[in-house]
């Protein structure tokens, strides 16, 4: 969670402190303002807690924190998010939404109201707050990078690169900005341009396994399946590197379609749909 609400509700705790303080009438009784610091240094720590809890108690803890106060667009924000994670896509849409009726101009409620439109499928819809607040934050990466996931999805290729373009003049060599333009390099047939692109984002030291898993996706439609299954292996519990490995091998054997090899093997636990989706949002 973003520390500044606390810290807004630290300042205007010390200034009520520094009023009563003076006001001869509280002067002498302190004890309900510390009272009152202590509640709000636990509550900082509660939400601290449940921030690291699965996304079912985060979403529990953080609706039960909207119902609370309707107004508070982090628990607004962190509802979509939870909510999103647990693969409730309009529910998480709608949460956001409903913080931006609230708070028109937030920047985290804007963005995760486009991941959700794109997580459930309808980038079109997404691409609106990505714009508001890409020209509300123009030097925020993230704003960039989930447009190039939204153009891609609605076929505006050259939107999407240019987006991507500006994320990693921005943040240069992110790996979640590489990963979002390897994706729709692999989804147009381009796997050596999204070999180049995950390269670069593996290289990087908080790359995540999913670019891992992606690389080797790309690899192995190339038809190099050495390096292809060393990653698998190294990534993978062996039950889902062999799932991938034979993916891989029905799509580069001789003659093969998308349709035969989907019949010979199931498809890969690395897919294109879930980096687009959810993986590569993470941080975008």
């Amino acid at each position: 969670m973003s520390p500044m609400p606390v810290l807004i509700a630290t300042v205007a705790l010390t200034g009520l402190t520094t009023t009563l303080t003076v006001a001869p009438a509280m002067a002498a009784d302190p004890a309900p303002v510390a009272a009152q610091q202590q509640r709000a240094s636990s509550s900082a720590e509660v939400r601290a807690t449940y921030d690291r809890m699965d996304a079912l108690s985060r979403s529990v803890f953080w609706a039960s924190e909207q119902q609370a106060d309707p107004t508070n667009a982090v628990a607004g924000v962190k509802l979509a998010q939870a909510l999103r994670e647990l693969g409730r896509y309009d529910q998480a849409a709608e949460a956001a939404q409903a913080t931006l009726n609230m708070k028109p101009t937030d920047l985290d409620a804007l963005l995760e109201l486009g991941r959700a439109h794109i997580a459930r499928g309808q980038a079109f819809y997404g691409v609106a707050p990505l714009e508001k607040a890409r020209d509300l934050a123009p030097r925020d990466w993230r704003a960039y990078s989930l447009l190039g996931v939204a153009y891609e999805q609605v076929r505006r290729f050259d939107d999407a690169r240019a987006a991507w373009n500006q994320a990693l003049v921005l943040s240069p060599n992110n790996p979640d900005v590489l990963a979002n333009a390897a994706t729709a390099a692999l989804t147009q047939g381009d796997a050596p341009g999204a070999e180049t692109l995950l390269r670069r984002a593996a290289a990087q030291p908080t790359a995540s396994a999913k670019v891992r898993q992606n690389l080797a996706l790309a690899l192995g439609l190339q038809g190099k399946m050495g390096e292809a299954e060393q990653i698998l292996r190294r990534e993978l519990p062996p039950e889902q590197a062999e799932q991938n490995l034979r993916w891989l091998r029905a799509r580069a054997a001789p003659g093969a379609t998308p349709t035969t090899a989907s019949a010979q093997a199931p498809a890969p636990t690395a897919t294109t749909d879930t980096a687009r989706t959810w993986n590569s949002l993470q941080g975008g």
